[in-house]
Formats: C-alpha cells, structure tokens, sequence
C-alpha cells in the first residue's frame, strides 16, 4: 500500500510498525499524565487506552494490510502495553506532584512517594 510511498522492502515496513507502536507508547505515557495532572483516579487510564490500543490497531489495519480475523489476541496485547506505559505516567506524574505539593508531608524517590519522619 505504501509502494508509491516508499520503495518495497521488509525493513521499510519494520521501522514504520516500531515507530507507530513508538508513537503510541508516548501517547499513553502523555494520557496517564494528564490523569495524574487532573488528579483524576488511575481507572479512567483503561478507557483511554482501551482506544489508544483500538487507534493503533486501525492505523497497523489500514496501512499494512492486516488481517482483521486474527487481530483479537494482539489488540488484547497492544492494551495491555498501552495500559502499563498510561499507568507508569500517571505513576510518575502522581508522585511528582506529591513531592511537590505535600512537600511537608512527603518526599519523592522515583516513581514513589514516602512520608517524612517526623522531627
């Protein structure tokens, strides 16, 4: 489908997969964030990658040619790697703001947050 585009080749088509499923990657990363920035609860992160999953299903579909018969068990995989990403950037997102927020109460490591010993 990409001919006109693109000359044929395997490796072609390889990188463009990648780069999508890159792509989607931050996509969620950036949904889980806007979550946390909200201060919305991480189980609205599910739909959110429930479609971003459904989108990349459509564009790996429309610009490869995929077969749509089989593509239950990888849509199921593709959400299961967009709902990890969305929640490792809520996770992030979330203890970055309770460090910075509550500073007096807690304190950043990472991706979590603890309290401060009392003094």
């Amino acid at each position: 489908m990409l001919s006109y585009l693109l000359p044929e080749s395997e490796t072609v088509e390889i990188v463009l997969r990648l780069f999508i499923d890159f792509l989607g990657i931050l996509a969620a990363m950036a949904a889980g964030r806007s979550f946390a920035s909200s201060w919305s609860p991480l189980a609205l992160v599910i739909p959110s990658s429930l479609a971003l999953a459904a989108a990349l299903h459509f564009l790996h579909y429309s610009l490869f040619t995929e077969d749509p018969s089989n593509g239950l068990y990888y849509y199921l995989v593709t959400w299961l790697v967009m709902l990890v990403f969305a929640a490792l950037g809520y996770r992030a997102k979330r203890a970055l703001q309770m460090g910075s927020q509550y500073r007096w109460l807690f304190h950043t490591e990472g991706m979590f947050w603890s309290h401060r010993p009392h003094a």
